[in-house]
């Protein structure tokens, strides 16, 4: 790769004026988590901050699961070239990166629509499918995005436990489906638990539930995956099933800010979506061009899988040898409890400029870290041992 992948090395120990930091100590048993006690709806939420966040002043931004080393050399070169043709639509460069696409994912250009992002995405599909009401069922705790705009427009949630080992409960979904469920939604691998299901038992469960009602799986994470293409319900798509696969640009890409995903469904699926809202207009030349680039540059997303990978295994091997039992992550963040106020960890967090997540799930707090670079797990170490001594 052709940059130095360490961009945060100003990060130093020495300006930070930290000390030697004491261990935490050993979290008692009724902090672990207890693997016959899977999550509960009725607890599950996002502890938000009552205090002023000074997000300039971050040294280690772990809150939004962000690719710390992207977008690649080889996006900024398109971008930058595409700048002076911003007086022109993109309707041609949208049109080959979902050619791109449809040959990649085995289906017809008409099974892809683009979006800014894939959340955009989740939200069209809930504006199409609950106009009057109806419910969507999803594993708890669950990506929200679709859930809570489903609600919005007057549907209702019907959440389904997660199983011992964080996986979907498969089986609980499809009883949990009745006359009025209009979606059933799949985050896999698992936001925010960043664990995964097993995608045989999946695939059977889409292939059985589809025939009654659309499965949306949103795969923002898959790319983390090793042989990641074989663990996809894509090819459930190819034929013919009805199946939403949504896809990003945002995570292993490292184009959060430039706003480009995909779904890929049956066409008629997605022009359910298209007689309705236009797709490609809301796009921009930059981030086609970016997102083009980026999809052939196949040496930068390997590196940044393995890179992921590494700073992911340092991370859960630092924080289990301080006692606590991290929720296995196939993705690019972590999910583990702790024993402390979740408001209170946060404000520590942020003072030492270090940006997460805290989640409620049965009254426990919950930290959900995303993995940066290595200098940045280091610190995020350094500072999680001073804030929970």
């Amino acid at each position: 790769m052709n940059r130095n992948l360490n961009r945060r090395g100003w990060i130093k120990k020495s300006l930070l004026g930290l000390g030697a930091l004491a261990a935490a100590p050993q979290i008692s048993k009724a902090f672990n988590v207890n693997p016959d006690q899977p999550f509960v709806h009725s607890n599950f939420s996002e502890i938000t901050p009552t205090f002023n966040l000074e997000e300039p002043r971050m040294l280690a931004r772990l809150s939004a699961n962000e690719n710390p080393y992207g977008p690649s050399p080889a996006v900024t070169r398109a971008i930058k070239d595409a700048i002076s043709l911003g007086n022109r639509y993109a309707h041609r460069d949208a049109a080959e990166l979902i050619e791109l696409i449809a040959e990649k994912e085995g289906v017809s250009s008409k099974h892809i629509m683009l979006g800014p992002g894939s959340s955009d995405l989740l939200e069209k599909v809930a504006f199409v499918s609950f106009p009057a009401g109806g419910n969507i069922v999803s594993a708890d705790p669950a990506y929200m995005s679709i859930i809570s705009t489903a609600r919005a427009l007057g549907a209702s949630w019907k959440p389904v436990k997660l199983t011992a080992d964080y996986a979907h409960d498969l089986s609980g979904m499809k009883q949990a489906i009745d006359a009025d469920t209009k979606l059933v939604y799949v985050c896999n691998p698992n936001n925010p638990t960043g664990s995964i299901t097993n995608s045989d038992q999946l695939r059977q469960f889409c292939a059985d539930v589809s025939s009654k009602v659309p499965v949306f799986v949103d795969e923002a994470y898959l790319e983390f995956l090793d042989d990641s293409q074989s663990h996809s319900m894509v090819n459930l798509v190819a034929d013919g099933l009805d199946v939403i696969v949504a896809r990003t640009f945002s995570k292993i890409h490292g184009m959060a800010g430039l706003r480009i995903g995909y779904i890929v469904a049956q066409p008629e699926r997605i022009a359910s979506i298209t007689d309705k809202v236009r797709s490609t207009m809301g796009l921009c030349s930059t981030s086609l061009k970016g997102a083009l680039a980026s999809f052939k540059d196949e040496a930068f997303l390997h590196e940044c899988k393995s890179l992921n990978s590494s700073c992911r295994k340092y991370l859960v091997e630092e924080i289990a040898s301080l006692g606590y039992e991290v929720i296995p992550s196939y993705t690019s963040f972590v999910l583990f409890p702790i024993a402390m106020n979740g408001q209170a960890f946060m404000k520590g967090m942020y003072e030492e400029g270090v940006s997460i997540r805290v989640f409620s799930i049965e009254d426990q707090p919950y930290c959900r870290v995303s993995i940066g670079t290595m200098e940045e797990m280091e610190y995020f170490v350094e500072v999680f041992k001073k804030v929970t001594a």
